[in-house]
């Protein structure tokens, strides 16, 4: 088990930084997982997690040992990427003990470990069969199971699930947070899918160009994010962003984001914005806090308004409702049973409890940086 810090971590390629000073530290036995698009440094900063790339700048701590040239083998990791790399003249048990083989483990040992892990990811009854005998969900398990043989200080995941397709990934996920749980390891754990790093994370790593834009628990970033970047990215569908103008109304403000469209600001709130009167911005709504007209729960605080709807996307639990405001498309996530309508002019509640305010400047969320 082992701590793992990250202080003023830079990578550089040429002239292009992949990774702009960051700081990060991941607690014993967490499970942290690096999020974000392509490009923005995500999987570079694994690597050098695990020695497979140089820093340029910085340092890597795993407990209190900095391994910034440490060999990898060294660093007493186990690392899982998104190509399986399974010896196809190898069975199940051979590809699982390799590296205990290698490093001249007893025969005993070796079995008591595979036997184990085998257990752990219920494929005792794959161990004598070669990979080209397995599915892609089997071979993930083989991988895994290579890994926690070696019984590491640290696991790495890179894009682990992305050659699996959709339903093989979310039962994946189940399973990983499983083995987590039966073995609590430190994790780091790289993936370009939101949901994915919802799902599976007791942290949540935002990257984008390189930097950290937010560290959280799911639930934080997901109701309270600190960037635009961060509230449209956690979310699917994405949060609406419609530009607006926040304006006073009596004792109270209220977000204008038309002609005839207005919205009371909650009383809470206030203080928060009243600094803000008078500027463009940009109002920012879940599409579940944007719904046909229901009756508020207590303590929250609901706006009515109404838009002619563009499209209309039937799923059966839910139907998923567009139309566009003030130049921008909006998303409102509406009951089944309210059989919303192309074309029509449709009564719609805006839960104003879960609103946010951005600034288009600093792509900051008023009230929540």
């Amino acid at each position: 088990m082992a701590e793992v810090s990250l202080h003023k971590v830079v990578k550089k390629y040429d002239e292009v930084l992949a990774v702009r000073g960051i700081d990060l530290t991941i607690a014993d036995q967490e499970f942290v997982v690096l999020v974000g698009p392509s490009g923005c440094g995500k999987s570079t900063t694994l690597r050098m997690i695990a020695g497979l790339e140089e820093i340029t700048g910085g340092a890597i701590k795993i407990d209190d040992t900095v391994v910034n040239d440490v060999p990898p083998k060294d660093r007493d990791i186990a690392m899982v990427f998104q190509n399986y790399a399974l010896y196809p003249h190898m069975t199940v048990a051979e590809n699982m003990s390799f590296g205990l083989r290698l490093k001249r483990f007893a025969k005993e040992e070796i079995k008591k470990r595979v036997d184990e892990a085998a257990r752990i990811l219920n494929i005792e009854d794959l161990l004598d069969r070669k990979p080209r005998q397995l599915s892609g969900g089997q071979r993930q398990r083989v991988a895994m199971g290579r890994a926690i043989v070696r019984n590491p200080k640290v696991f790495l995941f890179d894009e682990p699930l992305s050659n699996l397709d959709a339903k093989l990934r979310v039962q994946m996920r189940t399973e990983i947070k499983r083995v987590h749980q039966k073995v609590p390891v430190t994790t780091v754990y790289v993936t370009h899918d939101q949901v994915e790093a919802m799902t599976l994370a007791d942290r949540v790593v935002v990257m984008n160009n390189g930097i950290i834009e937010q560290v959280g628990t799911p639930n934080e970033l997901y109701h309270h994010p600190a960037t635009r970047f961060v509230a449209g990215f956690i979310g699917s569908p994405a949060m609406n962003f419609i530009p607006c103008t926040l304006e006073k109304a009596g004792s109270g403000l209220v977000v204008r984001l038309s002609g005839d469209i207005s919205l009371a600001v909650p009383a809470d709130r206030t203080g928060a914005y009243r600094d803000h009167v008078g500027k463009k911005l940009e109002f920012g709504i879940r599409p579940e806090h944007l719904t046909e007209v229901r009756h508020p729960r207590e303590g929250e605080s609901v706006a009515p308004m109404s838009a002619v709807l563009d499209v209309v996307e039937p799923m059966g639990m839910e139907t998923l409702a567009y139309f566009t405001m003030n130049g921008a498309e909006v998303c409102a996530r509406m009951d089944p049973s309210a059989n919303p309508q192309a074309g029509q002019n449709t009564a719609l509640s805006a839960n104003m409890s879960h609103m946010h305010l951005l600034d288009p400047q600093s792509s900051k969320v008023l009230g929540n940086a």
